[in-house]
């Protein structure tokens, strides 16, 4: 069972006040599979993976004390910037000293990374242009087939990728060809493969500058979630105040969706995206965690939802949906079909996704919500036993990262897409 921890801010620092079981709250059997172990020793990696240790706030590297005790944690690890890193973990059988294998996972979840088409879109001045839409087409006559779309971030990039959802092993680039902001590029385009460093694929526009973000949380709202949603409820004002006091001249809009489970009391309940930031703080503070009862819930009906109730702005905006969940996707044939459906979607309209793994989740999970994070040019978070309070979490499956306040983890990564 997990704990409850209400939130608090207090100045910079937000601290567990109260601490307490939740009888029948939990999701059934979390364990991982028996040939994936929880840990992982980082080593054999070289320069691309360090030793996996985490540093603590305020601490250099290499130092074990824990002087954070009583706050909540969390990792941040982007695999596309470590690109070798993850190209060893989906091509090594024996990815870690103790054996476990994590190429299982990409044909578990129907998502495949092995083709990745890296681009990078600047000004006539060489300045980054955010928000531009780029599609990925192979030439077929005079009708290109688009194969994948995406919208730069704001550093200028986008990923884009063939065949994420159904293996190809081999692929003829000659046909490849790049539309930024609806215009073809009359240009190659490389193809970064496992095990090679990224090759960019630069192109040049120039468009205005996007002064808007729009920011989701979707979380899972079963029974098992109740700190989570308890730490929205106490910290989501001051997070969104803190942004905006950085970027008076942004317009920031929130909005919130929870889901559960089918059987459950409700599937997903939506608050759609608003400047007050009150009204997503009153919505949230109306709903609890309850039901789930086994061990994986509607995600999918939750992205659909996502795409399909919430009103993202189209145009010159930066768009995040941080998902806050503990548990994986239903392992069925129609969920699958669904998922490989709606994640590429996010990425055409520019939505990154940011899944933040709570204390439920196993090695199944972990890398099923990286598969959505590097499709959809996200990142992935992780909640850290650091603090020293709640439940165990695993070991993420990562090379050398930051421990960090999740309160100020979740601003920095706002502020820095903002940037």
């Amino acid at each position: 069972m997990k704990k409850i921890l209400v939130f608090v801010f207090t100045a910079a620092l937000f601290c567990a006040c109260a601490l307490k079981n939740e009888p029948g709250a939990g999701k059934g059997d979390t364990s991982t599979p028996e040939s994936v172990d929880d840990g992982y020793s980082g080593e054999g990696f070289g320069d691309v993976g360090g030793d996996g240790e985490p540093i603590l706030p305020g601490e250099d590297s290499g130092s074990n004390e824990q002087s954070h005790a009583g706050v909540v944690t969390a990792g941040e690890w982007r695999d596309l910037d470590n690109w070798l890193f993850w190209s060893n973990l989906m091509t090594n059988t024996q990815s870690d000293q103790q054996g476990s294998d994590y190429t299982i996972y990409s044909d578990y979840w129907g998502f495949f990374t092995n083709n990745r088409v890296a681009v990078r879109i600047i000004n006539e001045n060489g300045e980054p242009q955010k928000d531009v839409a780029v599609q990925l087409m192979r030439q077929s006559g005079n009708n290109p087939v688009v194969l994948y779309e995406g919208r730069t971030d704001n550093r200028g990039e986008v990923n884009l990728w063939v065949g994420l959802t159904q293996l190809q092993q081999s692929i003829d680039e000659s046909g490849l060809v790049l539309s930024v902001g609806g215009q073809l590029k009359e240009q190659s385009v490389s193809v970064t493969r496992w095990g090679e460093e990224v090759k960019w694929n630069t192109a040049t526009a120039s468009i205005q500058p996007t002064k808007n973000i729009d920011i989701a949380f979707i979380v899972d709202a079963t029974g098992s979630m109740s700190d989570e949603i308890n730490f929205l409820k106490a910290d989501l004002t001051n997070i969104i105040t803190t942004v905006r006091n950085k970027n008076a001249e942004v317009s920031i809009r929130t909005a919130t969706l929870f889901y559960r489970d089918e059987g459950d009391d409700y599937l997903t309940r939506a608050s759609n995206f608003s400047s007050d930031i009150s009204a997503t703080v009153s919505f949230i503070s109306q709903q609890n965690a309850d039901g789930g009862g086994d061990y994986p819930e509607a995600v999918h009906t939750a992205l659909e939802t996502g795409l399909q109730q919430l009103s993202w702005r189209e145009e010159n905006s930066i768009r995040l949906a941080f998902m806050l969940l503990d548990a994986p996707p239903h392992k069925r044939e129609d969920v699958i079909s669904s998922l490989q459906k709606s994640v590429p979607q996010y990425a055409q309209r520019g939505i990154r996704i940011i899944p933040v793994a709570a204390s439920g989740v196993d090695k199944q999970t972990e890398f099923f919500l990286r598969f959505v994070a590097l499709a959809t040019d996200g990142t992935y978070v992780f909640l850290t036993n650091d603090s020293g309070v709640g439940e165990d979490h695993i070991a993420a499956t990562v090379g050398d990262y930051q421990v960090e306040l999740l309160n100020e983890l979740i601003v920095r990564l706002i502020n820095q897409y903002l940037e």
